[in-house]
């Protein structure tokens, strides 16, 4: 059975937040909110984990997840040093919704994303992994903007929901590959595709 956990989004509580990020960290599947929809977080680390993810969601095996970050150290770690056009992005977008595709030190491409919402940076620092979240619904499936759509999909799929109520945007993160020398818009979302470029050509 999927447990519901209400958590206040303007002053979450700390006691809620570290047990959810235990789950979270030792496999379980938590959605939590963000500003645009709520995601579907695991431990990027734990294979099962992530496994349970594609499955849940039906999603195709070769789609890669974003890694949500609660800080600038965690993409530097896992990608080393960040592009100046990509450096740029961040300055003026992060927290918010804008997911950038770096290469990581193995030259595999990777999606970061810094969410705009204290439920989400709270979790993410307190499991101390890095965790991925792609939308919690069945792949096809209209993106959740409250804890409700997200149990019409995944109840009982599921360790537990943090219901943080409605998200501020509703659409989905903007994401732009970042791996070459010019933005390319992989998908269009709640951050305009023209500013963007502008914005990374400084």
């Amino acid at each position: 059975m999927t447990i519901v956990v209400r958590i206040d989004a303007s002053r979450p509580e700390a006691a809620k937040i570290k047990e959810a990020a235990s789950i979270l960290k030792h496999g379980g599947l938590v959605v939590f909110p963000t500003e645009t929809v709520y995601g579907l977080g695991a431990n990027l680390l734990d294979k099962d984990a992530v496994k349970r993810v594609y499955g849940i969601k039906r999603r195709p095996p070769g789609k890669p997840l974003t890694v949500h970050v609660a800080d600038i150290k965690a993409v530097t770690k896992m990608a080393g040093r960040i592009p100046v056009k990509a450096a740029r992005l961040i300055k003026r977008y992060w927290p918010g919704p804008l997911t950038l595709i770096l290469k990581d030190k193995r030259g595999r491409k990777t999606g970061f994303r810094m969410p705009d919402n204290k439920i989400a940076l709270k979790l993410i620092k307190a499991a101390g992994v890095p965790v991925v979240a792609p939308s919690a619904n069945i792949s096809g499936n209209k993106p959740p903007a409250c804890a409700k759509e997200v149990l019409r999909d995944l109840d009982g799929m599921i360790e537990v929901v943090i219901d943080g109520g409605r998200t501020k945007i509703g659409v989905e993160s903007t994401v732009v590959d970042m791996s070459g020398r010019r933005p390319v818009i992989l998908r269009e979302g709640a951050v305009a595709g023209p500013e963007i470029c502008e914005v990374a050509d400084g």
